[in-house]
């Protein structure tokens, strides 16, 4: 199956398997080159390309031996795919957080993240 026939449920999965092994390499080849990311409610862009997105993961998946997301609940609708997820082992850390992140591909890739936190 070719990578922009991938339904956005089926790459979102891919993502968080590859977020959970702390794949680097197989997490960023999942994102398009000019992956934005942004936070809600404010709507302000964290990060605008794919550069800046893999520092940002090397540094978190180095300093997060067991790291791990487990989604309590998605919602697909479109090319948007909408998961609450609770991560464990964040920066070393033991305690819990939970966001809502959702996920919209365009040409099979991961195009824009927007991010609510707790």
């Amino acid at each position: 199956m070719q990578q922009h026939q991938i339904k956005p449920e089926i790459l979102v999965e891919q993502n968080v398997a590859c977020y959970n092994n702390r794949d680097l390499n197989g997490f960023m080849e999942l994102f398009s080159e000019d992956i934005e990311l942004y936070t809600f409610p404010e709507h302000a862009t964290t990060i605008a390309g794919i550069d800046k997105l893999r520092e940002m993961y090397k540094s978190l998946f180095e300093s997060s031996p067991h790291l791990h997301a487990t989604v309590l609940n998605r919602i697909v609708f479109n090319n948007k795919v909408i998961d609450h997820e609770r991560i464990e082992g964040r920066m070393g850390s033991k305690a819990f957080i939970e966001f809502v992140v959702i996920y919209e591909v365009s040409a099979g890739k991961i195009r824009r993240l927007t991010v609510m936190r707790q």
